[in-house]
């Protein structure tokens, strides 16, 4: 087996955005592109997939007519070199929702769904990136042993553009700012 039939020749070179820009739906769906890079990404289990759902259903309720959320699709952290993140659910202005590509300044929320694998990422590099990038919100949500998911909740502090501990839910997420969110978890 060739080196070329093993991963294409573009997964080991820096990618542009006017080349990311071409590419189609299909060949961008389960990557990211981090500094110019293609990462792809395994997968997401159903129990992923559903619980991504169920948490983008109900911050679309509790959002207003002002805010959309959804999942699966880009959010361009920045250009050069480019970096493009896939959040499992993004929160983001409802005027922005025809503007390609999907900037920071349009998202107030992105939540990162850990699983295996993506621990370390989900964990540390992505809520370093979304910090810095200026995203307001970064929850990340663990899939306990319990089948009870755990959502850790952060808020940036604009200065520093790091991200400052939020609180911690287990089972039902109630968060009233800048949503009334309820959410219960429990049947994951």
């Amino acid at each position: 087996m060739t080196a070329e039939m093993a991963a294409p020749a573009w997964m080991h070179e820096q990618i542009t955005a006017e080349q990311y820009e071409s590419w189609s739906e299909e060949q961008c769906a389960g990557i990211e592109i981090v500094d110019g890079m293609v990462v792809v990404s395994p997968s997401a289990s159903k129990r992923h997939n559903r619980l991504a759902r169920i948490l983008a259903n109900a911050l679309e309720s509790a959002a207003g007519p002002d805010w959309n959320a959804d999942t699966d699709f880009d959010v361009r952290l920045q250009d050069v070199p480019l970096t493009n993140r896939r959040p499992d659910v993004v929160v983001y202005r409802a005027d922005t929702i025809d503007i390609t590509p999907t900037r920071p300044e349009h998202v107030l929320l992105v939540v990162e769904v850990v699983s295996p694998g993506s621990e370390t990422t989900d964990r540390i590099v992505k809520t370093d990136q979304y910090a810095k990038s200026g995203i307001a919100f970064y929850w990340r949500v663990e899939q306990a042993a319990t089948g009870v998911p755990l959502v850790y909740t952060y808020v940036l502090d604009p200065a520093s553009r790091a991200y400052r501990d939020g609180e911690v839910f287990t089972g039902v997420v109630k968060v009233s700012a800048p949503f009334a969110v309820e959410v219960d978890l429990g049947r994951i």
